[in-house]
């Protein structure tokens, strides 16, 4: 093994990790869950620092670290709903937004042209109030409860972001489509 490739092992634990933190979220086990989640998080932010502090970043890790997220998040909101812990409503949304950014992502790569897999701002944003939600949500049943305040406000700032940034993109690669294919004409 050589080091370049510790963010990709961390990214890749982080996709192993989905099935314990969902498995005990159903399980109502909720103080095991965010223990998970917390550490799931935390590889994240390490993977990050080691790929752009050392230049260890790669293709392959474009897709991992993007994908080890999504399935992370979009597991537990679904667990969430499922259990009541968060809207259907708002599952639905994190799903929907997912949804539209790989389809969007695979058209681009069909029509145009391979690209790099970096997030946007608000995608960043996004992800970490996503985070944050899911947290205090477990933080809510497992260890104290919360300000509803608090959960309603996280709970609309991350719908707020995750529609932002799914407008975003589909702007952003219309935009760039369009760009490409009228240089294509000329």
């Amino acid at each position: 093994m050589r080091p370049e490739h510790i963010p990709n092992i961390i990214s890749t634990l982080r996709i192993l990790m989905v099935y314990p933190v969902v498995h005990l979220m159903l399980a109502e086990r909720y103080t095991g869950a965010l223990a998970l989640f917390v550490i799931a998080g935390l590889s994240d932010a390490i993977d990050g620092f080691l790929a752009k502090h050392y230049g260890w970043q790669s293709r392959l890790g474009s897709y991992l670290d993007p994908l080890a997220d999504k399935l992370l998040l979009v597991c537990c909101f679904v667990a969430g709903a499922w259990l009541g812990l968060l809207p259907v409503w708002m599952a639905a949304a994190v799903l929907l937004r997912d949804a539209v950014i790989v389809t969007g992502a695979i058209a681009y790569y069909l029509l145009a042209h391979p690209f790099d897999g970096q997030p946007i701002l608000a995608s960043k944003l996004n992800t970490l109030l996503q985070l944050a939600f899911i947290v205090a949500i477990l933080f809510n049943r497992g260890v104290s409860e919360l300000p509803p305040l608090l959960l309603d406000t996280l709970l609309a700032a991350t719908l707020a972001t995750t529609i932002a940034s799914g407008a975003i993109y589909v702007y952003v690669w219309g935009r760039n489509y369009r760009l490409e294919t009228a240089r294509g004409r000329r």
